[in-house]
C-alpha cells in the first residue's frame, strides 16, 4: 500500500485563509501565544471535548494562573481540580511537566519539537502544538482531527491501528505543511498558528466521524475520499475496542460528621485520586471491617443502595454503594493494608474525589 505522492499543494494556504475568516477564535487559549495556557488547553482537550474543557481551563487558571503556581501546588490539590475531567494519569503528568518546566527551564517552555518530547506527558501532537502555536515551528499536529481530516483528504488506505501506517500518515502530514509553505512562499511566523488551529478546526466542526459536513468544507474540492464517495470509509481502523467490566462494593464508611477515604496508588482506575474503599466481593468487604475493627454491634446499619454504573474508555463499572454508620471515627489500623483517612463531610467538596465518587458521597449516599 503507497500513499499518493501528488499531494494538494495548496491545501495549506486554502485552510489558513478559511480559518482567518471562519474558524473558531474564540477560545480562551487563543487569546495570546502563552506555551502555559496552550500546553494546558492540548492536555485537557485530549479524548475530551471543548465544551467540557472551557470552565476547567478557567478553574485552573484561576487556581494556577502561572506554570510556577502549578509546579509549587501538592499534587492533591491539582487532582481535585482536575475530577470529573477523567483520564486522570493526565492530571499527575501535568503536575509532573509543570515542575519538569520550572526546574530544568526557569518556567518557560523550551521552543523545539525536540525538546518539548522529553517532557513528562507532552507527545508528539502536544509537542507541534506548542512548538506552531507559540514558536512558529513549521511542524504538524497529529491528533485524532488530523488523523481524520488527513485520511480522508487522501483516501489514505494504512490501517491507523498499526504503528507503520500511522507513521506514514503522520509523515504525509508534514511533507504536506512543508511543500504548501514551499508552493506559496509562505511565512512560518504567519502561517502556522492558523494552519494549526485550522486543522483542529476543520476537524472539529466540519469533518466530523459521522455526517461531515462536506458541503460546507473549503478543501472539498482536493478531498479524494470526497470525490470517490467514500468518505465514511476513513480512517480505516481494523481492531475494534475491546470493553471489559468490573463490578465492586463500594463502602461509605461514616460518622455524622465525616467518610473515611482512601488513596489510590499511582496507576491503575483514578490513581492519585480520593476515593471510598472498593472491595470485588462481599467477603473480602467483611474481612477488612473486621481487620479495622468493626463488628456488628460496632455499628448502626449496613445497607445496599442501587448499583452505579460508571463507563470508562475501555472498562464499564458497576459500583455497589454500601453505607456502614458508627456513631464517631475509628483509628483505622494500617496493619488494615489500606491507606486512608477521615475527612470532614463540611470539607469534603475540596478533596480530589472522581466524579461518581463525588456525586454519591455529596449527595448524602443516596
Amino acid at each position: 500500500m503507497t500513499v499518493p505522492l501528488a499531494l494538494p499543494v495548496d491545501f495549506v494556504a486554502v485552510l489558513v485563509d478559511w480559518q482567518r475568516l471562519h474558524g473558531r477564535h474564540h477560545l480562551p487559549w487563543q487569546r495570546d501565544r502563552d506555551p502555559y495556557r496552550v500546553w494546558l488547553s492540548e492536555v485537557m482537550l485530549q479524548q475530551t471535548q471543548v465544551v467540557t474543557v472551557l470552565d476547567y481551563f478557567d478553574r485552573f487558571l484561576a487556581r494556577f494562573p502561572t506554570i510556577h503556581d502549578l509546579a509549587a501546588a501538592p499534587q492533591e490539590a491539582v487532582m481535585s481540580l482536575w475530577a470529573g475531567l477523567g483520564y486522570y494519569s493526565r492530571a499527575r503528568l501535568l503536575h509532573r511537566c509543570a515542575q519538569a518546566v520550572v526546574g530544568e527551564y526557569g518556567g518557560t517552555f523550551p521552543s523545539t519539537i525536540d525538546a518539548l518530547v522529553k517532557l513528562p506527558g507532552i507527545g508528539p501532537s502536544t509537542a507541534a502544538a506548542i512548538a506552531s502555536f507559540c514558536y512558529a515551528e513549521p511542524v504538524s499536529i497529529y491528533d485524532g482531527n488530523v488523523k481524520r481530516v488527513l485520511s480522508r483528504l487522501l483516501a489514505y488506505e494504512g490501517d491507523l491501528t498499526r504503528s507503520a501506517d500511522n507513521k506514514q500518515l503522520s509523515d504525509q502530514a508534514q511533507r504536506l505543511l512543508t511543500i504548501g509553505i514551499a508552493q506559496h512562499r509562505l511565512s512560518a511566523a504567519n502561517t502556522m498558528p492558523a494552519y494549526t488551529q485550522g486543522l483542529m478546526d476543520l476537524g472539529a466542526t466540519i469533518c466530523h466521524s459521522r455526517a461531515p459536513l462536506c458541503a460546507s468544507c473549503p478543501v472539498r474540492a482536493m478531498c479524494a475520499a470526497h470525490k470517490n464517495g467514500t468518505t465514511a470509509r476513513y480512517p480505516i481502523k481494523s481492531k475494534k475496542l475491546k470493553r471489559t467490566t468490573e463490578r465492586w462494593l463500594w463502602l461509605r464508611l461514616e460518622t455524622t460528621d465525616a467518610i473515611w477515604l482512601e488513596q489510590r496508588p499511582q496507576t491503575g482506575i483514578w490513581a492519585g485520586m480520593q476515593a471510598p474503599p472498593l472491595f470485588d466481593t462481599e467477603a473480602a468487604l467483611s474481612a477488612w471491617l473486621h481487620a479495622i475493627g468493626i463488628s456488628a454491634h460496632r455499628h448502626t446499619a449496613q445497607a445496599t443502595g442501587p448499583t452505579i454504573k460508571h463507563v470508562l474508555t475501555h472498562k464499564d463499572l458497576h459500583l455497589t454503594p454500601v453505607t456502614v454508620r458508627l456513631p464517631e471515627p475509628l483509628d483505622v489500623l494500617p496493619s488494615a493494608g489500606r491507606e486512608g483517612f477521615w475527612v470532614g463531610k463540611a470539607v469534603l467538596h475540596e478533596a480530589p474525589l472522581p466524579a461518581p465518587a463525588k456525586k454519591w458521597l455529596i449527595a448524602g449516599g443516596e
